[in-house]
């Protein structure tokens, strides 16, 4: 980060360097033992400190002595932390550099360490400790209290999940968040603007109001959800994207199939900040804590172990007996030890919560020799890009001291686009890592598809099984299992083990036992809120399950009394809506709800929201515009033709129709107890409710 020109001239590089550090470490020493710590007389020492503070990157505070004498406390800002970090940069490339000549001098032969533009090519040994963000613990109290009077911003679950691994190195040879011109080129070519290979934008979105109240060059707080300081950063950049550009570029499509993609449209801010970023203190996890390792924590361990070769084993799913004989088979390929590395940050919406997860692979590391193996968490927001993902999940292990990587089957592929087919080739993944696995310094093991092999009750590689015809080969996919799970059926143990289907039987209870939304949308006087009072009776009657209706005009007045009816509004109402919905769902009941909800986006995300709980069942009243303004009970269709009422549905307002919804009503010469009954009929099939 370049320094304010000031009226003093700071010293050169390695000076200023010295001194950062020097004041990082012993920020109350006396002048005199500064300068004899930093190898300068008092006089150019003073120059330098009147320097340094015009610049902003140290603030000195007078303090009392013993001795009545003026004494003065130093500290660095959160300018002049990062500029300590560039700088520190700088010059363990120069000493590399000149222990490579010598190198040279002495054997002939280069020491491999030097790195080229940056330092990924360090990153080759594995058992070296890499550069992290944050700051000595004595700056961090400082940097607490200074940044009470920084503006803040509250990140996001997936911004929390960058910036710490922006702050513990595990996104080396990135500073901060990216710049525009960093941005645009990773966008374009995969590379920042040094040349060095980083396939994903890390940026810094956030709320154009926000962005407004932002000056280049001020320092803002970085808080996580509860308010608690965690990193401040220097904004050098503030940009608005384009965004269908960057869906194109990194995820191959601008298509909201994509769950990237969709949240970069509807949930990303619309401006991007960037800029380096100084790291306070690390998230604070209250889960497996024992489990979570920075990547300095992991090579540490590697080098107390003796591991010179490991190869991390990705995955956001359960292992079954088919990964665990994957990874054995790897570690023997590359001669490594396994590292099992799962995600426990974002994944894909949908997937089995993480708690759930990291209990099957504490079940599952038993079957592991623990001298060869161990397990640890990776706090990653994923994206779902696929080849740039795979190569974006080498880098990061690259970064956590990992030799090797398994490169999986459509690795990190989000499922079929809005035609249906899947977003990337299968091998894509493989190809553009293997393209990149020497630069990076990680070597790719390729996964092999592995299924059982019933006459010799073992796994093998598909692929490597010559006598097909002769042998029952079995395999349970994905889709499979889930409606195993679903409906309670046998899971055998050939497929997994019963350590981890016990565990998920208990996050997944068949689906008649589990909760679930019935999230009806229609006009207004489509007949939403009469088939929801029928459908809840019934359910009612069935009993099992406690049943809640959340029809629009009730949560209008006990939750959302004080919105009005603009799109940010409404979009916020529906959100409430979701948000109690699956409270009521992740707690084993039924959510009825009963709101206009005309925006596609916000749906989804309700959906989202829900299905992460249990099952989300959309069901369209297709009412016609004209059968409704006919019914107009309330007398508002006549007002928004008036225009008295502004932003009517249907009117002067859109209406996303649901394209895919569990069931659509056709309720124009259908009475109530049949649509109801349409719904129960539905809701029976997908084994919601037990039939009768």
């Amino acid at each position: 980060m370049p320094v304010p020109s000031t009226m003093t001239q700071l010293p050169e590089e390695d000076l200023l360097f010295r001194i950062l550090r020097q004041l990082d470490r012993a920020p109350d020493a006396s002048q005199r033992h500064t300068a004899e710590a930093v190898g300068v007389s008092l006089g150019r020492l003073n120059t330098c400190l009147r320097a340094v503070s015009d610049a902003g990157l140290v603030r000195i505070s007078e303090r009392g002595g013993p001795d009545k004498r003026r004494r003065f406390a130093y500290s660095l800002t959160s300018r002049g932390a990062a500029e300590k970090i560039r700088l520190t940069d700088r010059f363990l490339a120069r000493k590399f550099a000149e222990y490579d000549a010598l190198h040279a001098e002495l054997t002939g032969t280069t020491s491999g360490h030097v790195p080229l533009k940056h330092r990924t090519e360090l990153m080759k040994n594995n058992l070296a400790p890499i550069p992290e963000l944050y700051v000595s613990y004595e700056s961090s109290l400082k940097l607490k209290v200074e940044a009470a009077d920084l503006t803040s911003w509250d990140l996001t679950p997936r911004q929390i999940c960058d910036l710490e691994l922006l702050m513990n190195g595990g996104f080396n040879p990135l500073k901060g968040f990216l710049t525009e011109e960093d941005y645009d080129s990773v966008v374009d070519t995969m590379r920042l603007a040094d040349g060095s290979l980083w396939p994903m934008p890390i940026t810094l979105d956030v709320s154009e109001k926000f962005a407004e109240s932002i000056e280049i060059g001020q320092d803002i707080a970085l808080r996580d959800q509860e308010g608690v300081i965690l990193g401040t950063m220097t904004v050098t950049d503030r940009w608005a994207p384009d965004k269908s550009k960057e869906a194109e570029k990194v995820f191959g499509a601008d298509d909201l199939a994509h769950p990237a993609v969709n949240y970069l449209h509807n949930h990303a801010g619309k401006i991007y900040l960037g800029g380096p970023v100084t790291g306070i203190q690390q998230p604070v996890h209250y889960d497996f804590r024992a489990r979570r390792d920075t990547p300095n924590e992991l090579r540490a361990t590697f080098r107390k172990l003796g591991w010179r070769r490991v190869v991390a084993f990705q995955t956001r799913n359960p292992l079954h007996r088919a990964h665990q004989e994957l990874t054995f088979r790897a570690a023997k390929e590359a001669q490594a030890n396994l590292l099992i590395h799962p995600v426990v940050g974002m994944t894909k919406p949908g997937d089995v919560d993480h708690f759930t997860r990291v209990r099957c692979y504490e079940a599952v590391l038993d079957k592991y020799p623990s001298s060869t193996t161990t397990m640890s968490l990776l706090p990653l927001a994923m994206r779902m890009a696929g080849p740039r993902e795979a190569v974006w999940h080498g880098l990061i292990r690259a970064n956590h001291g990992c030799t090797h990587f398994i490169v999986g089957r459509d690795h990190a592929g989000p499922g079929k686009n809005s035609a249906g087919e899947d977003f990337y080739g299968p091998y894509d993944a493989q190809d553009l890592f293997r393209t990149h696995q020497e630069e990076m310094g990680i070597e790719m093991v390729d996964f092999k598809h592995m299924v059982y092999v019933q006459e010799r009750a073992q796994y093998e590689p598909n692929d490597e099984i010559e006598d097909k015809d002769n042998v029952t080969i079995l395999n349970i996919s994905g889709t499979e299992l889930r409606r195993r799970l679903a409906e309670g059926l046998e899971i055998p143990e050939w497929f997994s083990f019963p350590e981890v289907v016990s565990e998920l039987r208990k996050t997944r209870p068949p689906r008649s036992q589990q909760g679930f939304t019935v999230f009806f949308t229609g006009f207004s006087g489509s007949g939403k809120s009469t088939i929801a009072n029928a459908l809840m009776v019934k359910l009612m009657e069935m009993g099992g399950r406690p049943v809640t209706l959340l029809d629009g005009d009730i949560v209008r007045k006990n939750l959302s009394s004080e919105l009005g009816f603009s799109k940010e509004h409404r979009d916020l109402n529906i959100r409430r809506i979701g948000y109690v919905a699956s409270e009521i769902t992740k707690n084993g009941g039924i959510a009825i709800c009963a709101p206009i909800a005309p925006y596609q986006a916000t749906r989804r995300a309700v959906r989202e929201d829900i299905e992460a709980f249990g099952a989300f069942v959309e069901v369209h009243v297709a009412t016609t515009i004209e059968e409704c303004e006919k019914r107009d009970r309330k007398g508002l269709y006549k007002l928004a033709r008036e225009g008295k009422i502004k932003e009517f549905t249907g009117i002067s307002d859109p209406y996303d129709v649901p394209e895919n919804p569990e069931i659509r009503l056709e309720t124009e010469g259908t009475d109530v107890d049949n649509c109801a009954h349409q719904v129960v009929l539905k809701l029976e099939s997908m084994g919601l409710i037990a039939a009768h």
